[in-house]
C-alpha cells in the first residue's frame, strides 16, 4: 500500500516563474520533479537544465520538463501554478491523468482557485490552497531568477489531511523553502489578496515599482482605501481580517520589495492577459454579492481592463 506521506514523483502544472522556482528548489534537494510549461521553456531545460539565478549566484538544476499535461501521471504531489484565468482549463485537462489519492496544491493568487480545481478532479484527490510569498521572474527560456522571499502557507480544516500536509511542509523545509501549516489558510489567502489589491493594479497602471508607490502619500492613501474595502468584503464573507494589521502589512511590503513590479504590471508590459479579474475584480464582484461597496477596487479593475484591452491581442 502506498504511503500518502511519501512523494516519489512531483509535477508542476504551469511552470512559469513561480512554478519553476519551487520546482527547482525541490529538484536541487534530490526530488524527482517534472515542470509542465510552454515549449520554449521546456526545450531550453531539456537542452541544458534549468538555470537558477539568485543573490547567491547561478547554478544549473537537473529537472524534468514537458509540454504535455499528461506528465502529471503518477505524481503523488502536483503543484498548480497556472494563472487564475487558466485554472478551470488546467483542472479539466489534468483530471483524467491524476493518480488516485494525489495531493494537489494550488500555488496561485486569488481565493477561489482550489475550489475550482476540486470541482473537476476525482473525489479522492485532495486539493489544498497555498499562499505564496516569493518574487521571481523568467528572464529567458530555461532560466528562473529569484529576487526575494520564497515561503508558503498551506492548510485545510480537514483533520484527516494533517499528516500529509505536515509531510509536504517537511519536504519543502528540507529543500530550504519555509512552510507554515495553518487551518485558517483562507484568512491568509484573503490577506494575500488584500496585498495584491493594494499594489498590483496601481503598479500596472503607472508601470512603477512598489517603492515609488509607497513613497507618495496620495498613493498610500489610495492603497489604504483599497485595503479597507477588501477587509470589509472579507469580514462580510466570514473572514475576520483586522484592518490595522492589514494596513501595516501593506506598508511593510513597499519597504521590503521597493524594486518589485507587480505581476499585473509585468503582464501588461508584455501584452499578456492579467489576473486582475481574480484580484480587484473578484473583490468588486464579491462585494456586490454581499452588499459591500467597493468603488476603489472597482475603479482599479476597470482601468486595468481598459489598458489590457489596448495591449493584448
Amino acid at each position: 500500500m502506498n504511503d500518502p506521506t511519501s512523494f516519489h514523483h512531483i509535477a508542476v502544472v504551469g511552470a512559469g516563474a513561480v512554478g519553476s522556482w519551487f520546482g527547482a528548489m525541490l529538484a536541487r534537494a534530490g526530488h524527482p520533479v517534472v515542470l509542465i510549461g510552454r515549449a520554449a521553456h521546456v526545450e531550453a531545460i531539456r537542452r541544458g537544465g534549468l538555470r537558477l539565478e539568485s543573490g547567491a549566484g547561478s547554478e544549473i538544476v537537473a529537472i524534468g520538463a514537458d509540454t504535455d499535461i499528461a506528465a502529471v501521471r503518477g505524481a503523488e504531489l502536483v503543484l498548480v501554478c497556472v494563472k487564475s484565468p487558466d485554472t478551470e482549463a488546467a483542472a479539466r485537462a489534468m483530471a483524467p491523468h491524476l493518480k488516485p489519492g494525489a495531493l494537489v496544491l494550488s500555488l496561485q493568487n486569488g481565493v477561489d482557485n482550489a475550489a475550482t480545481i476540486a470541482r473537476h478532479v476525482a473525489a479522492d484527490v485532495a486539493v489544498v490552497p497555498a499562499v505564496v510569498y516569493v518574487a521571481t521572474a523568467l528572464p529567458a527560456p530555461g532560466t528562473v531568477a529569484h529576487h526575494g522571499r520564497g515561503d508558503l502557507v498551506i492548510g485545510s480544516p480537514d483533520a484527516a489531511l494533517q499528516p500529509r500536509l505536515r509531510a509536504v511542509a517537511e519536504l519543502f523545509i528540507a529543500a530550504q523553502v519555509p512552510v507554515a501549516v495553518r487551518a485558517d489558510v483562507m484568512a491568509e489567502l484573503w490577506r494575500k489578496l488584500m496585498l495584491n489589491c493594494a499594489y498590483n493594479a496601481i503598479s500596472a497602471i503607472a508601470q512603477q515599482p512598489y517603492g515609488r508607490m509607497a513613497a507618495r502619500a496620495e498613493i498610500r492613501a489610495l492603497m489604504r482605501a483599497a485595503v479597507e474595502e477588501v477587509v470589509a468584503v472579507a469580514r462580510a464573507d466570514g473572514q475576520p481580517l483586522v484592518l490595522d494589521e492589514c494596513v501595516q502589512a501593506m506598508e511593510r511590503l513597499g519597504d521590503a520589495m521597493p524594486a518589485q513590479m507587480s505581476s499585473t504590471a509585468q503582464d501588461l508590459a508584455r501584452g499578456k492577459p492579467s489576473e486582475i479579474d481574480h484580484l480587484n475584480g473578484f473583490v468588486a464582484r464579491r462585494g456586490e454579492a454581499l452588499g459591500v461597496a467597493t468603488p476603489v477596487n472597482r475603479a482599479l479593475h476597470a482601468l486595468v481592463k481598459l489598458i489590457e484591452s489596448a495591449r493584448t491581442p
